[in-house]
């Protein structure tokens, strides 16, 4: 069992990894924390009162953790290198989301959804998920973290290359079309991933996982 977890995800790629999970469950639900009784701002234009709710994203929106995984698992295969400087900045663009979140905290009115499996579906994530911590997207930024990771690739095919970038269109969409979050909060997610790409790279925040992972197989 242990051989074969190994054939999934190389040894060095573990610390980096729950690294970027703990980072992410954090950033999302302290910040949900600090800002419980600050005001909230709206940042909706008028674009966003003409996007209707198109109930069939909800699959692509689900789907999206799919992707996430798979992606993740791909960037930790590529090389002990590049598995540290892409887990590095996406914990660098996490902290800037909660930088976002405690000094802008968002939030936007959603609509009622209708009946049907796909609108019972809104209506659970509507339930679990409140209407907070909207910019930047999350959602936008690990689906563009999946693409821009992909680029650089020289285990995956160019199918796969293709496919990171229309998945990340089709996220950006999902995001608006179930009406859990506004435009601005997909260029927000955009921009965090190119800020944290060159973070990393600019401060070769990399040897950050260099270090523990000396540390860790001494």
């Amino acid at each position: 069992m242990k051989k074969k977890l190994f054939n999934i995800v190389p040894k060095y790629a573990y610390f980096p990894l729950i690294m970027a999970i703990v980072a992410n469950t954090l950033v999302y639900n302290v910040s949900k924390l600090v800002t419980n009784h600050f005001v909230h701002y709206d940042f909706s234009m008028k674009i966003d009162g003409m996007i209707p709710l198109v109930p069939i994203f909800i699959t692509v929106y689900i789907f999206c953790y799919v992707e996430w995984i798979m992606g993740y698992i791909l960037i930790a295969r590529e090389s002990k290198d590049y598995c540290f400087y892409y887990i590095a900045a996406d914990i660098i663009a996490k902290i800037l989301c909660l930088i976002c979140f405690c000094v802008i905290p968002t939030t936007f009115v959603r609509p009622e959804p209708g009946t049907g499996i796909f609108n019972s579906m809104i209506a659970f994530i509507y339930m679990v998920d409140a209407p907070v911590n909207l910019f930047p997207s999350i959602h936008c930024l690990e689906s563009w973290m999946c693409f821009r990771s992909s680029m650089k690739m020289q285990k995956v095919p160019r199918i796969y290359k293709i496919f990171t970038f229309i998945f990340a269109v089709l996220t950006f969409l999902s995001v608006v079309f179930v009406k859990q979050h506004v435009f601005i909060d997909i260029i927000g997610g955009i921009l965090v991933v190119e800020l944290g790409l060159w973070i990393a790279k600019k401060f070769d925040l990399k040897r950050l996982f260099v270090k523990t992972d000396s540390f860790f197989n001494k």
